[in-house]
């Protein structure tokens, strides 16, 4: 190649053209050169770039300096004027130094270390000595200290030792004594370099010092760490002193041609891999010298994946496939040593067991000798942290390395640029061919609900196939049953110590204290969904250290950032994480929890229609979220509202029976606009059954008139005018006007319900006519509102028209949506009533671009369906037959009450006669 342009890094940083030093600047323009020689022909992400310059504490003007510097070097290049030797590309996330790596001393250190292992021992001392020549101080030297590179010292050691070897092997034993003493001298704890300056006084005929260098070391570890010298040295002093020493220093026999030996290990597929097909075709899409991170929950399938794509992949990489199972998360057996992986991986490249260099670092720097430069496959599964993957990674940009993990293991991306894939649960029809696979037809008519209760998990989905296979006293249906329930699910999944229960309770051991307290807290709830606010509530912290507690679980896989601020979990790291909660937990957090939802569905709801209860709980020390108008504060319920639900179950086993009944008040005003049957009918259930287990007869009134409000909604009659009456009497026993009357609306409203038409409108209009003395705007509005009601049913349209209108300024006023929509759709039906059919359609359009606008469901079915039998009336049947069938699918979607069916299959046409 000649004399041009050469990177020395091997001690001074330094540019050299033909021999001569070249100036390029100062520590921060030479530690970027170094960075960028230290990979060749590779790009350097900008972002690895500052980190390694300034470590943790980067300037603000990080980017324009590493900018500046490098278009200072291209300059410095540039004016050497052979642009082919050497140039920096900038490329996408980052540089490249384009050159050949032969002018960089560390690749011909490589190069010669790699030729010497497969030579005679005088031609491998020979080049040795050349290789260990090129390192001429501190390797990196002037460089800023952030800028490291350990696998230089870890080359120089392992060339140093492999030349001393060789050097022994040819008798060369005085020549040594003064180098190696300096070295003893300076690192006594060098146990390989003590030995071979043992071995060069013994054969120079100094054995009573070979003994002496044996005993100052002995004395210094015993000082300085309590320990002995190890076994091999202490062999080696124990042959000295019985003098039973070869007579001339053996040379060790010519290494294995490690370019000769390709390893084949990968362990045999483990199955069928069901779907994935994505994740394949990604890892195909790898370019060689990446490093790929699979990871995900435990059970996930990230080996089976690994393994299977290694196997498919293996022809792209004809220098071998390594593989090493980590054990970073295995309950039987500690993490496995990074050491003790390189002497199985030097083992698998060809080296014999007596070559083996005994220091880590040597194992290191021979194992990146070795496979620099070859096409080869590291695949390193199930690793605990970055810190036992780095020293294993392949060097180069031919190999490639393929790591998974249950830890999302970060710190490789930033060291080494590392592309991360989450692997998620199986679709369902994966999962159901991957149960028709394994368990054939005994799964038939089951296997859709098998994989539904299996999480969609592989692990749980084979180890619901070993359940079956066991005997045929498991039939499809007894596993079923036992899968159904919550409590015995996880034990349906065990098989023996290899369960899901057993996977994830290794993931939950290695969590960092306060983030494993987070997570078995949570359990109290038994929540799918959690985020910052609820956390910190619980808690006691404030929301950044519970985002960074969510973010540590998210890490490993416990749970999943689906959003902003919005951590799913799956269903069966639910169940595994309910068992765990204490009973102080199960105490304490729900009381928490109930307590915070207060505050912030009170503070939510504010943004709904407006609030005529007077209750108001605020004022609590909760941070909560602020919803800034009507569409958040629906967004805030509708992804709250399982939560609600399992925290005031919680929160009632508990025994905070006042909290739990106050929730379910405040939460009602959410469902009055969103109403569900099931979900409110459930909401009021556990709000009376607390209101009525703490003996509050606020309590009681409060739930009584939300379910008045819940039966007029749907129009069931039953228990409401009984709940009304009840809710007057205690009203009256509590002494307050206000709620008096607001019992004596609900009254009136279900008298209406139950066809008592007259007495219903005295009472709704003696109710209106006391709230405009009073001024209640919020509970006039109400009484005219039903008031038209019942009028309209009793046939009295004028009245109804009159005091409907009335209502209706009242909601407008107000910005009560809800009510607008009720007061245009009974308007369109007393027109329709007096037989004004386009004041009807009016009212009745109007109703439905406004629920559609608010996804008012059961309102927009309400106008649909009054519109359907104005269009009926005007003679226009088909468009009828449109808005009916719309009217139907809607109500079906509020509650199948809504949805009758009909004998001839015209439900729309039958919803309107009914």
């Amino acid at each position: 190649m000649g004399d041009g342009l050469r990177i020395r890094l091997l001690g001074p940083v330094q540019l050299l053209d033909a021999g001569r030093p070249v100036p390029v600047g100062g520590p921060a323009v030479r530690g970027l050169l170094a960075l960028l020689a230290l990979e060749p022909n590779r790009i350097v992400p900008l972002d690895d770039l500052i980190d390694a310059l300034w470590s943790a504490n980067p300037p603000a003007t990080a980017r324009t300096i590493v900018h500046g510097n490098v278009s200072h070097l291209r300059r410095v290049l540039g004016a050497l004027g052979s642009p082919e030797q050497a140039r920096i590309e900038t490329a996408a996330p980052g540089y490249r130094l384009a050159i050949d790596p032969d002018r960089i001393d560390v690749h011909r250190a490589h190069v010669l270390f790699d030729r010497a292992a497969g030579l005679p021992l005088p031609e491998r001392a020979e080049l040795l000595a050349l290789a260990y020549a090129l390192f001429e101080g501190p390797e990196l030297s002037g460089v800023p200290d952030s800028v490291s590179a350990p696998e230089l010292t870890d080359l120089r050691l392992a060339v140093h030792g492999a030349r001393v070897d060789a050097d022994l092997a040819l008798g060369r034993h005085a020549e040594l004594i003064a180098e190696l003493t300096a070295m003893v001298r300076e690192n006594p704890r060098a146990e390989r370099t003590v030995g071979q300056l043992m071995r060069a006084l013994y054969y120079s005929g100094r054995r009573a010092d070979a003994l002496d260098i044996y005993r100052r070391v002995a004395r210094f570890s015993s000082a300085k760490f309590g320990i002995d010298p190890g076994p091999e040295l202490r062999a080696l002093q124990e042959r000295i002193l019985n003098d039973s020493l070869p007579a001339t220093e053996p040379a060790r026999p010519p290494a294995v041609d490690v370019t000769r030996v390709i390893p084949r290990q990968l362990p045999r597929e483990s199955g069928t891999l069901a779907g994935r097909e994505a994740e394949l075709d990604w890892l195909d899409g790898l370019a060689e010298g990446a490093v790929a991170v699979i990871t995900g929950i435990a059970g996930v399938g990230k080996s089976a994946l690994a393994v299977s794509w290694a196997h498919r992949a293996a022809k792209r990489f004809p220098g071998g496939v390594l593989f090493a199972a980590l054990r970073g998360f295995d309950p039987h057996h500690p993490p496995a040593e990074p050491g003790d992986v390189l002497t199985q991986f030097l083992l698998g490249l060809g080296v014999p067991l007596a070559d083996l260099p005994e220091r880590h670092a040597e194992r290191v720097a021979l194992y990146r000798s070795l496979i620099a430069g070859r096409w080869m496959l590291v695949v390193l599964d199930d690793a605990r942290s970055a810190e036992q993957v780095r020293p294993l990674l392949p060097p180069g940009s031919r190999s490639m390395a393929l790591v998974t993990s249950r830890a999302r293991l970060d710190g490789l991306i930033v060291s080494n640029a590392a592309r991360v894939r989450r692997l998620d649960p199986l679709s369902r029809p994966d999962s159901v061919r991957l149960i028709a696979g394994l368990a054939g037809h005994r799964t038939a008519g089951h296997r859709e609900r098998l994989a539904e209760l299996c999480g969609d998990l592989p692990l749980a989905l084979r180890i619901a196939r070993t359940r079956l296979a066991s005997g045929p006293q498991w039939s499809a249906e007894r596993f079923l049953a036992e899968l159904t329930e919550e409590r015995t699910r996880l034990s349906a999944l065990d098989v023996d110590d290899a369960g899901v229960r057993a996977a994830l309770e290794v993931s939950f051991r290695v969590l960092p204290p306060g983030v494993a307290e987070t997570f078995r807290a949570l359990g109290a709830l038994g929540i799918s969904t959690v985020g910052p606010h609820l956390v910190a509530a619980i808690e006691r912290t404030d929301l950044a250290e519970a985002r960074r507690r969510l973010h540590v679980l998210s890490a490993h896989h416990l749970l999943t950032e689906s959003g902003p601020d919005v951590f799913t979990q799956h269903d069966l790291v639910r169940l595994y994480q309910r068992e765990l909660a204490t009973p102080v937990d199960c105490s304490r957090v729900p009381a928490q929890a109930v307590r915070y939802y207060l505050t912030a569905a009170d503070r939510a709801r504010r943004g709904l229609p407006p609030v005529v209860d007077g209750l108001d709980f605020r004022a609590a020390e909760f941070e909560t979220p602020e919803p800034a108008g009507f569409d958040d504060a629906l967004a805030f319920f509708a992804a709250e509202w399982p939560n609600l639900l399992a925290t005031l179950t919680a929160a009632q086993a508990a025994g905070r029976h006042e909290d739990v009944w106050r929730l379910a008040r405040v939460v009602h005003t959410y469902r009055v606009v969103r109403p569900l049957w099931d979900e409110w009918a459930r909401l009021l259930s556990l709000g009376m059954a607390s209101a009525e287990a703490a003996g509050s007869g606020e309590g009681r009134y409060w739930m009584l008139v939300s379910r008045c409000t819940f039966a007029r909604t749907f129009e069931v009659t039953g228990a409401c005018l009984a709940d009304a009456e009840a809710a007057l009497t205690i009203a009256r026993s509590l002494g307050e006007r206000r709620l008096v009357v607001s019992a004596e609306i609900h009254l009136g409203c279900a008298l209406t319900l139950r066809g008592r038409y007259d007495e219903a409108i005295d009472r709704l209009r003696a109710a209106a006519e006391e709230t405009a003395r009073t001024g209640d705007d919020d509970l006039h509005g109400q009484a005219l509102n039903h008031c038209a009601e019942a009028e309209k049913r009793a046939g009295k349209y004028v009245e109804a028209i009159e005091h409907q209108t009335a209502s209706l300024a009242i909601d407008r006023r107000f910005g009560d949506d809800g009510y607008v929509a009720v007061s245009l759709n009974n308007l369109a039906e007393l027109h329709l009533g007096l037989g004004d059919l386009e004041a009807a359609r009016r009212c009745a359009r109007s109703a439905i671009e406004l629920t559609e606008q608010r996804g008012f469901l059961l309102q927009e079915a309400v106008s649909r369906r009054i519109l359907g039998r104005i269009l009926r009336a005007s003679g226009a049947v088909e468009d009828a037959r449109v808005q009916l069938a719309l009217a139907l699918e809607l109500y079906k979607r509020v509650s199948p009450r809504h949805a009758p069916a009909t004998a001839d299959g015209s439900a729309a046409l039958e919803l309107e006669r009914g």
